[in-house]
């Protein structure tokens, strides 16, 4: 067998301008993020200002450094792929831009943040092509774990810990009288709060689950099986350490894990079991080939390469689709601006009259209203209080609808919300929607109605109130709203209560709606 010498082509060994043009190509996606960054600049300071403050997404300070190590982990991958630069994405860039304005008009920070986020793998695109993202499609989905998101679920997660830490009580024998998210047994009272929820741990499993799983399989099967463990797996952990942390304080008659402590029992009984997860995890592992597994199977680009100017043409492209969305912001924020709302209290009506004193101490926690007042009204010996914060010009910290923005705060020593619930009010053949809470302190329970009013509609939903916010400030209407609250108290049947709000609701409800709308078409400022 004779052998022949091999001449191997420009192709097959790329030259200086081959390393040139990627050098060249990395600094325009480095640029194009960087701008991102600088035009969206409040978007990432919120952003970054939750990580530092808030212990359940404090893991978003690592996301980035991640991201950046898979990539520099893949970027022979990277290297060898044919750069394409598509101008096709600069459409949903734009309507991904468009979702940030209508976020930033109704105050939904998490949309704005999502909004952020999801600009930088189609900046990605619309500069390098579709090769290079399909390769780096987890890590760039993977800077979604650094959006603060998941708040929604602490109150039912609350609720669950709570339903599963009493059954396991009476199950060994306790006895346990429970009152919503609060509990007492023979040695003492408990109570679920945000903390006890077990969010915290849920996101930070998911996070590393998936991380784990990307690293450590190949198959996409071994990798949705593990993802679901991480899901599962601290949610009955978070239950199971509940109910050791209230056995701890029960058998050693409340000496021990009643305070901080019971907290850090918590995290280390969280470490032990993501640690006996990820143990199990390896037996299953298929990362044994040190070589990436994108580099395994792409093959060195063969074609011609686009100029370098069609890469300028698109960062400089998707640089301006994204710098139009903030000056929009900037110039509908700037239109419309109204004074002082010239709220009114609705006048009585029918048998209900204004009284002079106060029906309770309790107060709704709705921060930085523009306007509100709190008014009681009684009937024939009934009585049912209403208060009506009235909100415009909204912002951060003075927004109507907020996590910030609640009947009672977990840590209020007098008074304990001990159960919500949705309900539908009949009111002249009409269905109204409306949030049941029952409030109780050491000497009043009350049953309170709320609703929100936004673009002069009654809603429940914070997620339609945040969108018919956005339409009304996009079509130059404002941002007026409101959060409408009935309440009425009660000795031992709750029914009497409920009668006597459904009464006054379906007497009040027209004079409060005509106060809401006098003080909505106020003239703007000239």
């Amino acid at each position: 067998m004779k052998l022949e010498p091999v001449a191997f082509s420009s192709m097959a060994m790329p030259g200086s301008d081959f390393h040139r043009d990627r050098r060249i190509a990395a600094a325009l996606v480095l640029s194009a993020v960087l701008w991102l960054l600088a035009c969206y600049g409040d978007t990432v300071q919120t952003m970054v200002a939750i990580w530092q403050r808030s212990d359940t997404f404090a893991h978003g300070f690592l996301i980035v450094p991640i991201s950046a190590w898979l990539i520099w982990r893949q970027r022979r991958v990277i290297a060898a792929l044919d750069l394409r630069p598509d101008f096709r994405v600069l459409l949903p860039l734009a309507l991904v831009g468009f979702g940030w304005l209508l976020g930033q008009l109704a105050g939904a920070g998490v949309a704005q943040q999502f909004g952020v986020v999801l600009m930088i793998p189609l900046v990605v695109w619309a500069i390098l092509g579709t090769a290079v993202v399909r390769t780096l499609a987890f890590t760039l989905s993977f800077l979604l774990f650094a959006v603060p998101f998941g708040e929604f679920l602490e109150s039912p997660m609350m609720e669950y810990t709570a339903d599963f830490t009493v059954a396991a009580l009476r199950l060994t024998g306790i006895p346990v009288y429970r009152e919503g998210q609060f509990f007492m047994i023979p040695s003492g009272s408990w109570s679920v709060v945000e903390a006890c929820s077990g969010l915290r741990y849920l996101i930070a499993s998911l996070t590393v689950g998936v991380l784990y799983a990307y690293l450590a399989y190949r198959s996409l099967a071994r990798r949705a099986i593990f993802v679901a463990l991480s899901v599962i797996v601290p949610i009955v952990a978070n239950w199971l350490r509940a109910y050791m942390i209230v056995m701890i304080g029960h058998v050693s008659e409340m000496k021990y894990a009643v305070g901080f402590d019971h907290l850090i029992y918590g995290w280390l009984f969280f470490g032990v079991v993501m640690l006996i997860l990820l143990w199990i995890g390896s037996f299953w592992r298929e990362d044994l080939d040190p070589r990436p597994a994108a580099l395994r199977s792409v093959l060195p680009a063969t074609r011609d390469h686009p100029t370098l100017v069609a890469m300028m043409v698109a960062t400089i492209s998707a640089a301006g689709m994204m710098a139009v969305w903030p000056v929009a912001a900037n110039r509908l924020e700037a239109v419309g601006a109204y004074g002082p709302p010239a709220l009114r209290a609705p006048l009585a009506a029918g048998d209900w009259k204004q009284v002079t004193e106060r029906l309770t101490d309790w107060t709704p926690r709705f921060l930085n209203s523009s306007i509100q007042f709190n008014q009681a009204f009684g009937k024939e010996g009934t009585r049912a209080g209403l208060y009506v914060g009235y909100y415009r010009n909204q912002r951060q910290g003075a927004q109507l609808i907020t996590t910030q923005n609640t009947l009672v705060v977990s840590n209020d020593r007098e008074w304990k919300n001990i159960g919500e619930s949705r309900r539908t009010l009949v009111l002249s053949q009409e269905e109204m929607a409306m949030i049941e809470a029952k409030l109780r302190s050491r000497s009043m329970r009350l049953v309170v109605w709320r609703w929100y009013w936004v673009n002069g509609q009654y809603i429940v939903n914070p997620y339609w109130g945040k969108l018919l916010q956005a339409t009304s400030r996009l079509l130059g209407r404002g941002d007026d709203a409101a959060i409408v609250i009935v309440y009425a108290p009660y000795d031992e049947r709750s029914q009497d209560a409920e009668q006597a709000l459904k009464d006054f609701v379906g007497t009040m409800l027209p004079a409060i709606t005509r106060s809401l709308e006098y003080a909505r078409h106020a003239q703007p400022l000239s």
